[in-house]
């Protein structure tokens, strides 16, 4: 794994986008809200499909402490499923590993298909390791991805990481809100955010699974086993760049990139968008957004403003009669 490369242009001090943080919430939420990894706390599907009460195991906190600290790997037998993932057990503990853990989840795929893959690991003995441990809320998860690195190797990497420093690693997973990269034994996630200095629909449309790509380290949290990543600040900020004098500038060619029912985002040569709003459209009555424009038409837009700070910028189809 390559460390301490040249990050190019990037900030000096990376800061996390609050977001990153909401996102590893969204997860939760997304595949079943974190009370699902609460020890024995939730029905859940069984083999027959039926709705069944967790077993009540005895958990040995002493042990999940020891299994975590020396991110070992155990052997633990899937007793059921739900919609955010497995309910696992074994002697003297048992927990829940969230649906992106599984090494099997490439991509989120359709509802139907999460169940059937979920319903397929039921009565499985899986390899796991615990990826977050906490007794006060009866919480613990594990991965079964984690588990395909040597035991150890979670502490090395946390040990050698730095905020600020680039590496590079594997995308394991691709979801609405982000993409999850093995960096050799722990999983980063890199927020829709920390994708593109534009603005990105969904983050297919940069990256694909399996792609090894190069990342800088944004943010460290051990003991949640947690790595926030960007893709973005490797690269120039094209914002950074901008004239001061842009504002005014008449028939600058753009092309649409996305489009809302009050206006439409179009990105400049610059690799900047900036939003059009539906009142500097030359709409007739009756005619929508939609239908005067379609993602990837080619326009020319008058500049009315410009906030680089905020990475934000006003654009006008009404151009200034020559």
């Amino acid at each position: 794994m390559t460390m301490d490369r040249k990050r190019g242009s990037a900030s000096p001090m990376p800061t996390v986008d609050e977001n990153w943080w909401q996102a590893v919430l969204a997860e939760d939420a997304h595949r079943g809200g974190p009370e699902h990894a609460r020890v024995g706390a939730h029905a859940s599907t069984g083999a027959d499909g039926k709705s069944h009460e967790p077993a009540r195991t005895a958990t040995n906190w002493s042990l999940v402490r020891d299994l975590y600290r020396r991110d070992q790997i155990v052997n633990l037998r899937v007793a059921s499923c739900n919609r955010g993932g497995l309910l696992v057990e074994g002697d003297d503990l048992c927990g829940f590993v969230p649906f992106s853990h599984l090494i099997e989840s490439a991509g989120e795929g359709e509802q139907q298909d999460r169940a059937r893959l979920m319903q397929s690991y039921v009565g499985r003995t899986v390899r796991l390791k615990v990826i977050e441990c906490i007794p006060e809320d009866g919480r613990i998860v594990f991965s079964e991805r984690a588990a395909q690195a040597e035991p150890g190797r979670r502490a090395e990497l946390f040990n050698s990481l730095r905020p600020g420093q680039s590496t590079s690693g594997t995308i394991t997973n691709i979801t609405d809100f982000g993409v999850f990269v093995d960096l050799g034994g722990v999983e980063g996630l890199i927020h829709i955010s920390e994708l593109s200095w534009g603005r990105v629909g969904h983050p297919s449309q940069i990256v694909r699974l399996g792609q090894k790509i190069d990342v800088q380290v944004l943010d460290l949290s051990p003991e949640r086993c947690r790595v926030a990543l960007s893709l973005k600040r490797l690269l120039p900020n094209p914002w950074t760049d901008l004239e001061p004098d842009l504002k005014g500038l008449d028939g600058v060619p753009a092309v649409i990139t996305s489009i809302l029912s009050y206006g439409a985002f179009a990105r400049l040569e610059r690799g900047v968008e900036g939003l059009i709003h539906a009142s500097e459209m030359p709409l007739t009555e009756g005619q929508s957004v939609r239908d005067l424009l379609h993602e990837g038409q080619a326009v020319r837009v008058r500049i009315m403003h410009v906030d680089a700070g905020h990475q934000r910028m006003g654009l006008s189809m009404k151009l200034e009669p020559r």
